[in-house]
């Protein structure tokens, strides 16, 4: 039941009025707080160590297009530690898989991330198990684990890694390999994977050298 108050309100001012002026300013909506939200706490990594035979490493996305220089130079800055995480993967013998969107060609994706003879592809938008074999390729080959690195830490690695999770996949996401435009897409990017409901459950972030 309403208080006197509250009655007294929606009778003077009417009701959409009454819980305007009755409520906090941060009830108006985020974009009223934007200016003064403040970063949460990082995510803790975790050291990770794999079964090759259960694990994939998801190359996603890491062409020219969408790792380019001018529009993306963390993406380019990063492509050293991508060229480790595949040789490890390789040496290994873990599952390398590979993924492109747009009109991206094998022929854009830079040295560093070169597919070799074997290896899978898949093209589609940021979630690269819509309208793929994805999934199916990594049922058929056992796989409970999958690795994710690329570009847009805010597309393909974000909507990848949690199409995954929601699908029962074990998640691994390397901080320090993933990148996007700016950091704050990478860190926002990094928060929503282990704090979105069923996500957390399942990724573990990490980083390159925390990886056996």
């Amino acid at each position: 039941m309403r208080t006197l108050p509250h009655r007294l309100c929606v009778a003077l001012i009417g009701l959409s009025a009454c819980v305007a002026a009755l409520s906090p300013a941060s009830a108006q909506g985020v974009y009223d707080d934007w200016s003064s939200v403040k970063a949460p706490a990082a995510p803790a990594l975790s050291h990770i160590t794999v079964d090759p035979s259960t694990t994939a490493l998801l190359v996603l996305d890491l062409a020219r297009q969408t790792c380019h220089p001018d529009t993306r130079p963390r993406c380019v800055a990063m492509l050293p530690r991508v060229a480790k995480m595949l040789a490890l993967a390789r040496e290994k013998k873990i599952t390398v898989i590979h993924t492109l969107g747009g009109a991206s060609t094998p022929a854009d994706v830079w040295p560093e991330a070169a597919m070799q003879a074997g290896e899978p592809l898949f093209k589609s938008g940021p979630d690269k198990f819509l309208n793929t074999d994805l999934e199916k390729t990594l049922r058929d080959k056992g796989i409970k684990t999958v690795i994710c690195i690329g570009a847009a830490a805010h597309g393909a690695v974000l909507h990848t890694a949690s199409s995954a999770a929601l699908r029962g996949f074990d998640v691994v996401v390397p901080v320090d390999l993933m990148a996007s435009d700016t950091p704050y897409a990478e860190q926002y990017a990094a928060w929503h994977l282990v704090n979105a409901p069923r996500l957390g459950e399942r990724v573990k972030l990490t980083q390159l050298s925390w990886i056996n």
